[in-house]
């Protein structure tokens, strides 16, 4: 960091947090794990992390921190400043657990030293029951604001949303919403109900909202609001969290929920459809810049030294945006020139605007061929297993298309004023800035990030990934003329029928007209 008198050439952003004592949760997350390392990189002088974490498969705390270090995004840091994991403290905890599961001397400590708070640790899945989100989500997020209330020091809190939580609104502002139910009611509702009476009740609860997620984020922001005269508090609200644009490694991805875990199995060629509308915007955001959305946040909000609640719609404007459309048409084209190393079949899968032409294709290409691959797996003594894979494809792909087959606008005023806050130097550091994304760089990196971190890819697979690709083509292709072959030869055969029905039919008709038209006639003599 330079130090420079001169304010355009300091980084404001670091010298705030210069000193400060940071506490973290979901910090094992994939967000979590960008905003610790940009944390140590860019904001070096910040003297501790304290990351809650849980043991976890028999592994303690510290073993989960030697593991948790081992990742690829941290050997850059690690290569030029070893040290620097030594501003990490790990805490023994969970967001389920009562005071989090801190014991009391990390409690203490915690209470006397931490400046910032960063409430990354959410339940992510869309698929969940009632309970576990709300225990996760609402339930942890109580038990962070009732630690919060103890800090000394609290200069701000990052409470991380999502643009989502008030899907039934077409005009999403960086406001309050009333909540869709009580938040301590349904918490105390939880702990009391069986798990036979939630499920009952659950779709009257949602009122609309597409999932539980989005359900439980609503009521946790109602939650938050409810501190808005006890704490300083901003709520971020990022949309659909991506791979890293530039850092801490271009195209860094953790997790197959969301877009990935689709793009891996159209990839492969198991997924052959997606009922999508191609003309509304992609609402993705890069990892990276949403991190860097939070930090400045955080200086931004602890240089008022006030207490409420701020609200950031942490998303691209929609005109900057690709469609739905363009980014599967790159994604494909990018896909072809570094195909996977393992496909099952040609990836050729398309969006489809018309849900009944998507459920055609699902029946005839998704299913059916499925079935057929068992099958023969079965007969040849393999466990069939392409069944399941297109069920849980399925599954995926009823979450997404709530998203990709409607249209939001998300309102981000303060966080493009946010990015105007930022002097020269942090602009480059803690890039914020819409308007420089270059959507076709960005996933060309998405998927060779994907192919490197999530499938173990390299570039020495690349030629035997290219064969495989040309065999599975020309499998495609002749695939198809036999198919069609079947259907046209079919209805060749039977088309002296067909048109005997089709005479049969018209006559019919003509015959029933004219019968109507005759008793039609009687009735008005």
């Amino acid at each position: 960091m330079s130090t420079n008198n001169d304010s355009h050439q300091i980084s404001n952003i670091s010298n705030w947090y210069a000193g400060k004592n940071i506490f973290i949760t979901g910090s094992t997350g994939f967000m979590g794990k960008v905003l610790v390392e940009k944390l140590l990189r860019s904001c070096q002088d910040l003297k501790c992390l304290y990351l809650l974490i849980r043991e976890k498969k028999g592994a303690s705390v510290i073993e989960r921190k030697e593991q948790y270090f081992k990742c690829v995004i941290f050997d850059g840091i690690l290569k030029t400043n070893p040290d620097v994991i030594n501003k990490v403290k790990v805490i023994k905890g969970d967001v389920l657990e009562k005071n989090l599961g801190i014991c009391d001397s990390d409690l203490q400590e915690l209470i006397s030293k931490v400046d910032i708070v960063f409430h990354c640790a959410a339940n992510v899945r869309f698929d969940q029951p009632l309970r576990p989100m709300i225990e996760m989500n609402v339930g942890g997020t109580q038990k962070v604001l009732q630690l919060a209330e103890k800090l000394n020091n609290l200069k701000v809190l990052i409470h991380v949303s999502t643009s989502y939580c008030q899907c039934n609104q077409d005009v999403l502002e960086e406001k309050a919403y009333r909540p869709p139910n009580n938040s301590y009611e349904i918490l105390e509702m939880v702990e009391t109900l069986n798990d036979k009476a939630l499920e009952q009740i659950t779709p009257g609860l949602l009122n609309g909202l597409p999932n539980t997620y989005a359900y439980s984020k609503a009521l946790t922001e109602g939650l938050v609001c409810s501190y808005e005269s006890k704490l300083p508090i901003v709520v971020c609200r990022p949309s659909i969290v991506t791979a890293s644009r530039k850092e801490p490694v271009p195209g860094w991805i953790q997790g197959v929920n969301g877009p990935t875990g689709l793009m891996i199995a159209a990839a492969r060629g198991v997924l052959r459809s997606m009922h999508c509308n191609p003309d509304f915007p992609a609402t993705i955001i890069p990892v990276d810049t949403a991190i860097n959305a939070l930090i400045a946040a955080a200086w931004d909000y602890g240089n008022r030294s006030e207490n409420g609640v701020s609200f950031i719609n942490v998303c691209v404007s929609n005109k900057l945006l690709m469609t739905w459309g363009e980014s599967i048409e790159s994604g494909k084209r990018f896909f072809y020139e570094t195909p996977l190393s393992l496909s099952l079949w040609y990836p050729n899968g398309s969006i489809k605007k018309n849900y009944y032409e998507h459920l055609f294709c699902v029946i005839f290409f998704h299913y059916l061929p499925a079935y057929f691959i068992d099958f023969f797996l079965f007969l040849f003594g393999q466990k069939p297993f392409l069944v399941n894979v297109q069920k849980k494809i399925s599954g995926g792909l009823g979450l997404l298309q709530y998203y990709t087959t409607k249209t939001w606008e998300f309102r981000n005023e303060a966080f493009c004023k946010l990015n105007s806050k930022l002097n020269n130097v942090d602009q480059e550091i803690f890039d914020i800035c819409q308007e420089q994304i270059n959507w076709e760089q960005y996933i060309r990196a998405y998927i060779h990030g994907m192919r490197t971190f999530m499938l173990n890819e390299t570039e020495a697979s690349l030629p035997k990934a290219k064969k495989l690709l040309r065999r599975l083509y020309i499998l495609d292709r002749i695939a198809k003329c036999i198919f069609f072959g079947i259907i046209f030869t079919l209805l060749w055969m039977n088309v002296d029928t067909m048109m005997e029905r089709g005479d049969a039919i018209i006559k019919n008709s003509l015959n029933l007209f004219i019968k109507n038209e005759n008793n039609t006639l009687l009735i008005n003599k």
